[in-house]
């Protein structure tokens, strides 16, 4: 912030209204202490970008997902800033034990000093914008495996489109996780709802429910229902 405020030679409580008037307009996305223009979604961010987007409607997100847990079950969880904030109020909550796989260093670190939850971590070819782990190694130790959740983000949930991400090797080893799990959550704030990313997941039916922020599209999130799945709005 305070470097643009000089770049622009203006006072930060200006630019700050500027920024948000922007943000208002669709112009760009703020974030903590700036902001980005919007979101390709065929563009990958770093965590520390993306982590200050949306974050309050995140946090209502991850409160949510971890509500529809119970003791001695075992989750997936899909790397992205989302599914930190699941995993964080994973580990504010009394729901003990429980076994968390993941591929995402980010998530796995969240629950290095909970030994209550056992954390499985898939190795492979590390995506170091995500800090997660893809590939053929991954696909098979994922294989492997049985999950009763899976707590999945998404950069775009489009009807027709699909569930789909940036990365192509991210796509894959996300379909073969929701192969083995029981029931499939995806986790996404409403501004990836309608939106399409490069590499599709998977179709939007093939998951239980879906749980997103109260600013949703009323039509996009009754569309969703009419496919068969389940709509929480937080």
């Amino acid at each position: 912030m305070e470097d643009l405020a000089r770049r622009f030679r203006v006072s930060s409580v200006t630019l700050r209204a500027d920024l948000m008037q922007l943000a208002e307009q669709g112009v760009l996305v703020r974030s903590y202490g700036g902001a980005i223009l919007p979101q390709d979604s065929n563009e990958d961010f770093p965590l520390s970008i993306k982590q200050s987007i949306h974050h309050a409607e995140k946090l209502r997100i991850g409160r949510a997902a971890a509500e529809l847990l119970r003791p001695n079950q075992t989750l997936i969880l899909d790397s992205g800033t989302t599914s930190a904030e699941v995993a964080r109020a994973i580990r504010r909550s009394n729901t003990r034990p429980l076994t968390v796989i993941t591929h995402a260093l980010n998530i796995a670190q969240v629950f290095s000093s909970t030994p209550s939850i056992s954390v499985i971590m898939i190795g492979g070819l590390m995506r170091h914008v995500s800090g997660s782990f893809v590939g053929p190694q991954a696909e098979r130790s994922i294989r492997e495996l049985h999950a009763d959740h899976f707590f999945l983000g998404v950069d775009g949930l489009d009807l027709k489109a699909g569930l789909s991400t940036p990365d192509l090797l991210e796509a894959q080893l996300n379909a073969v996780m929701m192969q083995i799990a029981e029931e499939v959550t995806v986790v996404a704030d409403a501004s990836k709802l309608g939106k399409r990313s490069l590499s599709v997941i998977s179709a939007v039916h093939n998951v239980q429910r879906v749980i997103t922020d109260a600013s949703a599209d009323p039509e996009m999130v009754e569309r969703i229902r009419q496919s068969g799945v389940v709509v929480l709005t937080v």
